[in-house]
């Protein structure tokens, strides 16, 4: 379900409550200042939450065939991750014929304290060859 760079950052998944909820342990390949994680394996770990709920969610609707592509990201860090295990999870906003919103989370003591957040839109084709 999740392309090759979840496990160049030590991604793991596992069924959640809705979507799929994705940890990604602190180590060298994650870090950036010392002692924290770098923005852009939480951008990466973000990215792969959305992409977790986005297919649960199309295989949930029968539309498992289609592929799917990001149109954008934004991504809001909210705090510094610190030496810890991070959890996160995507939620699909809306799924229409054409366009998925999907919002996700990251955290890593707890989930109403995140570090950071994103939201991004998915280009969906009619074929899995997109």
């Amino acid at each position: 379900m999740l392309p090759p760079y979840a496990k160049v950052l030590g991604v793991t998944i596992e069924a959640g409550e809705g979507a799929p909820l994705l940890s990604m342990p602190f180590g060298e390949d994650v870090l950036g200042r010392p002692g924290f994680v770098h923005g852009g394996a939480l951008a990466g770990l973000l990215e792969l939450a959305a992409i977790a709920a986005l297919a649960v969610e199309l295989e949930a609707a029968g539309r498992e065939d289609v592929g799917y592509k990001p149109i954008n990201v934004t991504v809001d860090f909210m705090r510094g991750g610190r030496d810890n295990m991070t959890f996160a999870q995507g939620r699909v906003v809306r799924l229409g014929s054409r366009i998925a919103n999907v919002e996700a989370a990251a955290w890593q003591d707890a989930r109403d304290r995140p570090v950071a957040s994103a939201r991004m839109n998915f280009l969906i084709s009619g074929s899995a060859s997109a």
